[in-house]
């Protein structure tokens, strides 16, 4: 297009970097094409330059976006409150809140632009999600206020009462329901918090306001319910949420049958858990996503049914869904709990076919279902191979492999990971104390066990830790 004479029109490159943007996503692509038509002397409007603001502020360059600003001036164009609502936002992005909250105050007062709905819906959810949630309300009561350029929506203070239930302020969140006429969200977030408190009763009182209200709850306000329910153990009453549900014409989704799943998982009732299964696969016609299948196979594995959640892991596969990481950590834990070591080894080679990455999550439980059966030599060279491929060790990973020395009576070795752990800056868990308190008991003379116990830092604080350092000293005192 810059080849072409006459020049195409200003608008026509504006429409092209606005395709570019919308259909690529490809902001940096826009950036340099910006630069180039500047160069080559290609004329702008505010249309552009608006564009070229927002692609500078995705990419981070918040900085770059400030110099476009002068651009405007320079050609004697006017900022809008586009302009100045996508520059607050990238502020935000960026975690600037003092930036942007200077650069609001300074939009008012000397009204460099209306502002509206959306610029002050993107202040408000900055401050919210920065914790800034008190300045938030302030500036709610103060563009309240009469003469003020725009007043907040109910989409606005949505966001605030969010964000006040999330800091489990559900009380000031309740306070502000009075000065809005509420929609669905607005009680779906308020559900949100007194569940997460176990408010049941609170919960029963706005189900009500809102039939009072004509306000029909919808399928996220019922699964709120249900897996708040799910998680507590209440697992009957949350089936009869769903059941309310239905009559009300709401139609369980996969999140609903997930949460349920789940519910019955935490409980070890593996046969309902099959049976909500089925009606989900069955009656609903849905297909699992990814959460749900981790749902599943981790009940199946923690229950003992290994070998009917290896079925299900590989029917997945052969169906054509994506296998992520995530589902391979839970089967391969499932598979070294219950000493199938050998079969734990195969599927984890068979991650490279896959083209999958292990995680620290993956190397970790094959490291200690290794050291579980013995196998210290494998396990010690798997370290060295996560480590190779750029896979950090964790506390995890020392502890694991701590706790296999131990039992295996390496404690020479023992004390040559744990002075590498402290040097790394990890801390001994309770369980690796806990295997130390039983070897003190056991190897009262033994010089090794003894000089790893005194090794031991007790600055720590994790009260576990404390406590269990406590234990020890007084094990030691005892055999003294």
């Amino acid at each position: 297009m810059a080849r072409m004479r006459p020049l195409p029109s200003v608008i026509d490159f504006t429409q092209l970097l606005d395709r570019i943007v919308k259909m690529e996503k490809h902001y940096s692509s826009v950036v340099s094409l910006f630069r180039d038509m500047c160069v080559q002397g290609i004329p702008v409007d505010e249309a552009t330059l608006n564009i070229m603001i927002n692609c500078c502020c995705v990419v981070g360059r918040v900085d770059l976006a400030f110099s476009t600003l002068s651009g405007f001036f320079k050609r004697g164009f006017v900022p809008n409150v586009v302009t100045f609502s996508t520059l607050l936002k990238g502020l935000f992005r960026d975690h600037k809140v003092p930036e942007a909250q200077e650069l609001f105050k300074k939009i008012i007062k000397e009204k460099l632009c209306k502002p509206n709905e959306t610029m002050l819906g993107i202040v408000i959810d900055g401050l919210c999600k920065a914790g800034n949630t008190q300045t938030a309300i302030d500036l709610l009561r103060a563009m309240e206020k009469r003469g003020r350029p725009c007043k907040p929506t109910a989409i606005i203070y949505n966001t605030v009462i969010d964000s006040l239930c999330k800091d489990k302020m559900v009380d000031e969140g309740l306070a502000l329901l009075q000065d809005i006429p509420p929609n669905v969200v607005t009680y779906s977030c308020l559900i949100h918090g007194l569940c997460n408190l176990s408010r049941w009763e609170d919960v029963d009182k706005l189900f009500y306001e809102m039939k009072v209200y004509k306000i029909v709850p919808d399928v996220i306000s019922f699964n709120i319910v249900v897996d708040a329910l799910c998680k507590e153990g209440h697992i009957e009453d949350a089936e009869e949420v769903v059941r309310i549900m239905i009559q009300q014409g709401q139609n369980p989704n996969l999140v609903t049958y997930t949460s349920l799943m789940d519910g019955y998982c935490l409980q070890r009732r593996i046969d309902d858990t099959r049976r909500v299964f089925d009606t989900m696969m069955q009656a609903s016609g849905m297909k699992p996503d990814f959460h749900t299948y981790c749902v599943v196979l981790d009940g199946l594995c923690k229950t003992g049914h290994v070998d009917e959640a290896l079925e299900l892991f590989h029917a997945t596969e052969a169906d054509g869904t994506d296998l992520h990481i995530e589902m391979y950590n839970i089967m391969l834990d499932g598979l070294c709990k219950c000493r199938r070591v050998d079969s734990a080894r195969d599927l984890f080679k068979n991650l490279s076919l896959k083209r999958l990455d292990p995680d620290v999550i993956t190397y970790n439980t094959m490291i200690a279902g290794l050291l579980s059966e013995g196998l210290l030599i494998e396990g010690k060279e798997l370290v060295e191979k996560m480590e190779e491929k750029g896979c950090l060790a964790n506390s995890v990973t020392y502890n694991v492999i701590l706790q296999g020395l131990l039992k295996g009576g390496h404690y020479d070795d023992g004390i040559v990971y744990h002075e590498e752990m402290v040097h790394r800056g990890f801390l001994l868990d309770a369980s690796t104390f806990s295997i130390l308190l039983d070897l003190s008991a056991e190897n009262q003379n033994n010089p090794s066990v003894l000089m790893l116990m005194l090794k031991i830092d007790p600055d720590s604080k994790n009260k576990i830790i404390l406590c269990s350092y406590s234990l020890i000293l007084k094990q030691i005192h005892i055999h003294a």
